[in-house]
């Protein structure tokens, strides 16, 4: 036998043979191999005549096989022979399996190469070397993973599930990961594979909030939520969506100040949190490298992965460049291209410039993103957190300043109220309109809901032995 650890001649040459002598196997090969897989030239070159020949309905046999060759001046007659006298294979899966592994293999030893390549002759920084291995290393994961043949009944039990699925989101035209909010459902369309979303917003607008209902929206569906807070603990970030799932005030839970009804919808809905796939890295030191390298793991060992979240962008730093505009510029379309490979949105925060503030119509524009060249360019989709109320009681307090400076006593008819209007404009949408979302945010809770939003009664059953029922009120986000 022609062979060794990193190829096999005969079971090569077996393959393609028994796809010549039985055309009708050639799906079930196509499913697991390309032709990189083949290790011989001449036989990478027939599996993709074999393709091209299944792509246009043309018969793949001998005499179709070598037609196509000779016009690509690739015929080998004497290869063409060995592979027509192998016998053809009974076992085809085990061999099938066999080729991938050893081209899995190649494809590791050629890494080594490349390694050497870029850390020695190219003489790249060890975070540059780093990147192009675990990129390499992610897709060779991928391309080991062959997807079988579908069946009737997984396929009928998987489309009944879409369907109820359709019909649970209420015909809302969500194509995507459902936002939660019905009026940002119909700017965006929720949002898809491969999107790079920002969110921007001055301080205390509550973009942190609304990135949070983002995830919880997703994890309630089932889907996985990786999160990268750069400015705040796991613990808090785990306190905030406590808060917008319980309905109990986010000051009574920082300091544990709750009846014992309270309590028991805490404990449950602790327990509930911690069966959902939410994975937060909160080291506030990283960046784009090392943001790349955790994300593509977290979403190996993860599949069900569908949303990452990054709290904020320009707390990331680059790869060591002095100018801060190339380094955001750099990380803005690395995570879009890292969007892309992982095939899930990517949901960015970024702060605004102040200078939006001494104008009349504090309403945000995209050119006032920090260092907004690149990320405009890179995002497909940009909305702005805006809460008028924000201003209007910073001015009211600079008012009652500025009168007890002058001894004068100042009244004021405004006051501060525990939910307020908010605006989610939606300034950039790559495959959209542009436009506004209008929303309450609920202070008490960091939570924001649609407006008009009638609340539902979540019922959480206590794991106590009498198994009492204990109702609160909770709007959905």
């Amino acid at each position: 036998m022609t062979g060794n650890q990193l190829h096999n001649t005969n079971i090569e040459r077996a393959i393609l043979s028994s796809i010549i002598f039985e055309p009708s196997i050639f799906e079930d090969v196509l499913g697991a191999l390309n032709p990189e897989d083949f290790y011989l030239p001449d036989h990478k070159v027939i599996f993709e005549t074999m393709i091209e020949l299944e792509k246009s309905d043309k018969p793949i046999d001998e005499e179709f096989l070598k037609k196509e060759l000779e016009k690509k001046k690739r015929f080998n007659e004497e290869s063409f022979l060995d592979i027509l006298s192998t016998a053809p294979l009974s076992n085809l899966s085990a061999y099938v399996e066999e080729i991938k592994e050893k081209a899995i293999k190649r494809e590791l030893i050629k890494l080594t190469t490349d390694i050497k390549d870029v850390a020695i002759e190219q003489d790249l920084p060890s975070e540059d070397v780093l990147d192009i291995v675990q990129k390499k290393l992610y897709e060779i994961s991928l391309d080991a993973t062959t997807k079988e043949f579908r069946d009737a009944p997984e396929m009928a039990e998987a489309t009944i599930a879409h369907i109820l699925e359709m019909k649970k989101k209420g015909n809302t035209g969500v194509i995507g990961v459902d936002t939660g909010f019905r009026e940002l459902n119909f700017l965006t369309s929720g949002f898809t594979p491969g999107q790079l979303i920002i969110i921007a917003a001055r301080p205390a607008m509550g973009k942190t909030a609304f990135t949070l209902n983002l995830a919880q929206k997703a994890i309630d569906d089932g889907d996985g939520v990786a999160v990268f807070s750069l400015e705040m603990p796991a613990e808090e970030l785990m306190i905030r969506m406590l808060s917008a799932k319980t309905s109990i005030p986010l000051q009574n839970l920082k300091v544990g100040n709750m009846s014992d009804e309270q309590w028991t919808n805490l404990t449950s809905a602790t327990d509930e949190m911690s069966k959902t796939k939410l994975f937060v890295d909160d080291d506030g030191l990283i960046n784009i490298n090392q943001l790349r390298s955790k994300l593509r793991k977290l979403k190996s060992q993860h599949p069900e992965i569908s949303m990452a979240v990054i709290d904020y962008l320009q707390l990331m730093s680059g790869t060591g460049g002095k100018d801060r505009h190339l380094e955001v510029s750099e990380i803005s379309r690395g995570l879009k291209l890292l969007a892309r490979e992982l095939n899930i949105p990517i949901i960015a925060l970024s702060q605004l410039n102040r200078g939006l503030e001494s104008r009349n119509d504090k309403r945000p524009m995209l050119s006032d993103i920090r260092e907004s060249g690149s990320i405009e360019q890179d995002a497909d989709i940009i909305m702005f957190v805006y809460r008028d109320d924000v201003y209007r009681i910073r001015e009211e307090k600079e008012k009652e300043k500025r009168a007890k400076a002058e001894g004068k006593e100042y009244k004021s008819d405004f006051f501060e109220k525990p939910e307020e209007d908010a605006e989610i404009i939606v300034g950039k949408n790559r495959n959209g309109p542009t436009g506004v979302a209008n929303l309450v945010f609920q202070k008490a809770y960091t939570r924001f809901v649609d407006k008009g939003q009638i609340p539902v009664e979540i019922v959480y059953e206590s794991a106590e032995a009498d198994a009492r029922n204990s109702k609160i009120e909770l709007s959905p986000i």
